[in-house]
């Protein structure tokens, strides 16, 4: 079972439904044979890298309310992630452009550290409330999952490096009509949208696995096919008693 996963850095709802989509894998009886590739997705590509905007100011900006609502909205946001064990540090989040975050993430897949730096690059941000489109703290988030600080720097220095890779999966989420993450695409044809809650990953997961997995229709309990007609032939064997 394939499960890809569009999501965005500074996207709260995405780490919520990464973890709750990880719970459910982990009381799923196949869970070994699940690949999880995370795809790239910029909720504001035009975001700069640095603002002297608090977080509240930011989204207050954006959606044309107060901070003050935006501080009483988010409170949700911080409850439902105390409930799967995610800390949201909202007051010293740094708003951010995530494009080169998303290319350091291409850049791990191809040396298998694909999902330590997408889970460090959530905690970073939402936790830790690091500017995650500061290529500095880039380097020192990669070299702490295991990542070559040299080979690190050298490809975030380079503003093309893996770039392409990061529009591909742009131009694969707009061919898929998707405008909002997370979003998770099962094998190529079951999508779950929104960080739903922890049953609807379990049942998707479940009901996606026993649909292309049928069991048979019954469990045979003879003990051979010795005593058996076909058309070919309906001998008794004579060493049977």
């Amino acid at each position: 079972m394939k499960i890809e996963v569009w999501s965005d850095f500074v996207c709260p709802f995405c780490y919520i439904g990464k973890r709750r989509l990880e719970l459910a894998l982990d009381q799923f009886a196949h869970k070994d044979q699940v690949e999880i590739e995370y795809k790239s997705f910029e909720l504001d590509p035009h975001a700069p890298k640095y603002t002297e905007k608090s977080i509240y100011e930011s989204l207050a900006t954006k959606f044309g309310t107060s901070e003050e609502q935006v501080i009483e909205m988010n409170q949700g946001l911080i409850q439902q992630a105390a409930e799967i064990g995610l800390t949201y540090n909202y007051d010293d989040m740094k708003p951010t452009n995530t494009f080169d975050a998303h290319r350091l993430a291409k850049y791990a897949q191809t040396v298998g550290k694909e999902s330590e730096i997408t889970e460090k690059l959530l905690y970073s941000y939402f936790t830790e409330s690091k500017n995650v489109g500061d290529i500095e703290t880039l380097i020192e988030i990669a070299e702490i999952v295991g990542l070559d600080k040299n080979k690190t720097s050298e490809v975030l220095n380079n503003t093309d490096a893996f770039a392409d890779k990061v529009r591909a999966d742009q131009k694969q989420a707009q061919q898929h009509q998707i405008t909002g993450v997370p979003f998770f695409l099962i094998n190529d044809k079951y999508a779950i949208s929104g960080a739903q809650p922890l049953e609807a990953f379990q049942n998707a997961i479940q009901k996606v696995w026993e649909e292309e997995n049928p069991k048979p229709q019954f469990l045979d309990l003879s003990s051979n096919n010795d005593f058996v007609c076909n058309d070919e032939s309906c001998i008794i064997p004579t060493d049977k008693k």
